[in-house]
């Protein structure tokens, strides 16, 4: 089994385990305007920005957003654009705003750049330039989730040739500055306050590809999915680009694409808190490194070019694990150590795939895992072998 293989098998897994997007965009109206900005009239153009946007769009849809997509937008575009969203966001349950292009920090205030700004003073923003606090507001008055994620930290060619109006005023040369949101809001940076994010040399950015790999993988909350894309962005960097996310939500849990499927049994969907865990008695003495609710055998059907397999995976409370799927053929047997506790695992093969390992996070609601790390996301259900 390669990583290729696991990947896909995982996330489509979840997906066929009965959670469709469509269902969870049901419970309420979901609206977003998306913008990508590559070709800026008065510095170089950025190639990936209308890319990213276009994707993203299309990932939103499928998740029950009504769209609004700006390409290469100007100052006035931008403008009406959120004025409108505000507008439909008001009441909605969710509301998002995805920008890719230029972005900078002046003084404290982070700036949003449309394609036809000069910005030759700082002062030249407040008319040229979005400012990010106005983007906020806009999907502040949603019931569930104000969504803004930015992918504009990059470097910044403004700062180079912009006069200052006062000495203490400074435009950051790179990245956007740090932002404490208020409420149900929820701002992703592309890369944390202060440093740049890179464009990478395919058709998305690396942060825009680590989301599209993620933010329609069913059964995982935001914040655990904004954990997954940024593991894949430092892994796609090599720990040069470390995405961010400010804000603090409730206690209660919010899916893009739809919550983990209850239970076979018929039990009720999951609340927004984990519930107390009744876990299968470990079958060997339990290691202080596994958390007890995963000992067991947990199974998920992954679709394949001949149907469905069944992959199991048996965790046993001294540390170890095993690894198989029926039929044989649709992916490779390994076993090997692992360890849980605090909701992250890591495992690493012995046998079968000597020298493979993976990490991430976990959630138990009784006979439900769900299971995430950087190499896919899956909604695992107890077995009873």
């Amino acid at each position: 089994m390669n990583r290729r293989e696991f990947v896909s098998g995982l996330t489509a897994a979840a997906a066929f385990a009965g959670v469709a997007p469509t269902a969870a965009a049901a419970e309420g109206r979901r609206v977003a305007l998306v913008i990508g900005n590559g070709a800026y009239s008065n510095v170089p153009a950025l190639l990936n920005p209308p890319n990213d946007a276009s994707d993203i769009a299309a990932a939103l849809k499928r998740l029950g957003f009504t769209v609004s997509l700006a390409t290469n937008a100007n100052f006035d575009e931008m403008r009406r654009g959120l004025i409108a969203l505000g507008r439909d966001a008001a009441g909605a349950d969710m509301a998002a705003v995805y920008f890719a292009g230029h972005g900078m920090e002046i003084n404290g205030e982070n700036w949003l750049i449309p394609v036809d700004a000069a910005l030759k003073r700082d002062t030249d923003a407040a008319n040229e330039a979005i400012s990010l606090q106005s983007v906020m507001l806009q999907v502040s008055n949603t019931t569930s989730l104000g969504l803004v994620i930015l992918d504009a930290c990059r470097d910044n060619p403004f700062a180079v040739r912009m006069s200052r109006s006062l000495a203490t005023r400074a435009a950051t040369m790179g990245g956007l500055g740090r932002i404490e949101p208020t409420g149900n809001v929820l701002v992703a940076y592309a890369a944390r306050d202060g440093t740049t994010a890179l464009d990478g040399d395919a058709r998305n950015s690396p942060f825009a590809a680590a989301l599209l790999r993620n933010i329609e993988a069913p059964g995982v909350e935001v914040t655990f999915m904004f954990r997954n894309v940024r593991d894949d962005v430092m892994e796609a960097t090599r720990n040069q680009q470390q995405p961010f996310v400010y804000g603090s939500l409730s206690r209660k849990a919010i899916y893009l694409a739809g919550p983990p499927p209850a239970g076979a049994d018929g039990a009720a969907p999951l609340g927004p808190l984990p519930a107390v865990v009744s876990p299968a008695p470990p079958r060997r003495p339990t290691s202080s490194t596994i958390d007890p609710a995963l000992v067991g055998t947990w199974e998920i059907m992954v679709p394949n070019g001949r149907g469905q397999s069944r992959w199991i995976w048996e965790i046993m409370g001294d540390g170890t694990y095993r690894f198989h799927a029926e039929p044989q053929r649709s992916a490779r047997p390994h076993e090997g150590t692992i360890t849980a506790a605090n909701g992250r695992w890591t495992l690493r093969a012995l046998r079968g795939l000597s020298g493979y390992s993976d990490g991430g996070a976990y959630e138990i609601h009784d006979a439900q895992a769900v299971i995430t790390g950087k190499l896919g996301t899956g909604a695992w259900k107890r077995s009873a072998e």
